[in-house]
C-alpha cells in the first residue's frame, strides 16, 4: 500500500495500537481473583485478549463469558477496579511518538477511533500527552455504534474535515480492519498489539501490515 496524495488523515485505534494498557487492565481484573482467594496470574496471561476489554480480561481471570448471567455484575466491578488504576502502567508504544511527530511533518491529520467508552478514554487521553495534537477522539460510545461497523470511522473524518476515503486506518484487532475497509479507508494491521491468541493477521485483508509502529514511515515515504 502507498500512502499517495489524497491521503489527508491517519486514524489509529488505542490499546494495542497507540497504547499498551495491559498492564493496568490485567492488574485490574487479577485483583478480582486475588481478592476472592484464587490465585494470582501472570501478565502474559492476561495480555493476548487486552484489546478485548472487560470481556477479555473477565474470560482469562474467570473463564467466563458475556452471556453468563454473572457477568454484568463482574464487569462493572471491573470497570471500577482498572478506573482506580488505569494510569499507574499504562504508556504509549515505543516509537509512537516519533510517528505521530513525522505525521504531522507531513502535514497529515491524526486521531483516534477507539471501542474503548469514553468512561476511560476521556480520562486516559487527556493524561498522556501525545493526544494533545489529535484532530479527534472518538468512543465506543461516541456514536450509537462500535467497531466493526465504521460509523465510528465516518464521525472521526468528519470531525477531522476529510473525506473517510482520504484516511488509513491502523488497528490490531480483525475488526479495525473490517471497521475501515466498511469506510472506505485503506487499512494497516498494527501487527505488534494484542491481536488475540489465535489472530492471523494475514487473513484479514489489511492493505498493510507492520511488526512496530515507526514501520508505517516506510509507507508514508513511498508517497
Amino acid at each position: 500500500m502507498k500512502i499517495n496524495a489524497s491521503t489527508q488523515a491517519v486514524l489509529f485505534d488505542l490499546d494495542g495500537t497507540l497504547i499498551d494498557s495491559a498492564p493496568d487492565l490485567g492488574a485490574a481484573a487479577d485483583k478480582m481473583r486475588t481478592d476472592r482467594g484464587l490465585a494470582s496470574y501472570p501478565l502474559e496471561r492476561y495480555r493476548p485478549m487486552a484489546g478485548a476489554g472487560a470481556r477479555g480480561m473477565l474470560g482469562v481471570a474467570f473463564d467466563i463469558t458475556p452471556d453468563a448471567p454473572e457477568f454484568a455484575e463482574l464487569r462493572e466491578e471491573f470497570f471500577v477496579a482498572y478506573e482506580r488504576r488505569m494510569l499507574l502502567n499504562t504508556h504509549v508504544f515505543d516509537g509512537i511518538q516519533a510517528l505521530i511527530e513525522a505525521i504531522r511533518e507531513r502535514g497529515l491529520l491524526w486521531g483516534v477511533v477507539t471501542n474503548k467508552s469514553m468512561r476511560f478514554t476521556d480520562p486516559l487521553t487527556r493524561a498522556i500527552p501525545l493526544f494533545a495534537t489529535a484532530g479527534a477522539i472518538v468512543s465506543g460510545d461516541t456514536t450509537p455504534f462500535s467497531k466493526p461497523h465504521p460509523e465510528p470511522l465516518h464521525e472521526a473524518a468528519r470531525r477531522l474535515g476529510v473525506a473517510s476515503d482520504a484516511c488509513i486506518y491502523v488497528g490490531d484487532d480483525e475488526r479495525d480492519i473490517v471497521a475501515g475497509r466498511a469506510a472506505g479507508m485503506r487499512t494497516v494491521a498494527a501487527a505488534y498489539g494484542y491481536m488475540g491468541s489465535q489472530a492471523d493477521a494475514a487473513l484479514w485483508n489489511a492493505d498493510a501490515s507492520i511488526s512496530s509502529p515507526l514501520e508505517l514511515l516506510k509507507f508514508l515515504n513511498s508517497a
